[in-house]
């Protein structure tokens, strides 16, 4: 099977876009990534497949978008699946915690850590929202695209507030 690929500047920094041969999303990667993608020989650079893509990322980060209408194609285990489907229902501006997400898929408190292994296995940074997944006490916990971005994110959609800028006291 074919990869199509393609490459967007974006203010948290570049991103790997990969879709499959029908132009479905199936990844979204930032450099460094914990098990993030990277290009990989016979993959085929298709920067036209990924218009509407680069159209709503550029409209999220400039804060016009909300909620990104894109085809997926994710590949995991029917857990993984459940536990990817419960971070779409996470609303823009607002944050979760892994006990909820546990909750909303049916799983037990005590599968709290496999809904964090299965949010950091998710193969759409961004566009399915793990950033905004924190922990119970508010701490901002593990983030495959680093904790940095993850304050990006967050800020951007009003979540966090800017830090304060101007003249040390």
């Amino acid at each position: 099977m074919s990869v199509l690929w393609s490459r967007f500047d974006s203010p948290v920094g570049p991103l790997l876009l990969t879709a499959d041969p029908d132009g479905a999303l199936t990844s979204v990667s930032v450099p460094g990534q914990k098990k993030g993608r990277e290009v990989q020989a016979g993959w085929r650079l298709e920067p036209g497949a990924f218009r509407a893509a680069e159209e709503q990322l550029a409209a999220y980060f400039a804060g016009e978008l909300k909620e990104f209408r894109l085809e997926f194609s994710t590949a995991g285990s029917e857990f993984r699946e459940r536990v990817w489907a419960a971070l779409d229902s996470v609303p823009y501006g607002a944050t979760t915690s892994y006990g909820e997400i546990a909750a909303r898929i049916g799983a037990s408190r005590a599968a709290v850590r496999a809904v964090g292994g299965a949010i950091g296995a998710n193969p759409l940074l961004i566009v399915r929202p793990c950033h905004r997944v924190i922990g119970a006490d508010g701490s901002l916990t593990g983030y495959a695209g680093g904790l940095a971005r993850k304050v990006q994110l967050l800020t951007l959609e009003g979540v966090l507030q800017p830090p304060a800028t101007g003249p040390a006291l």
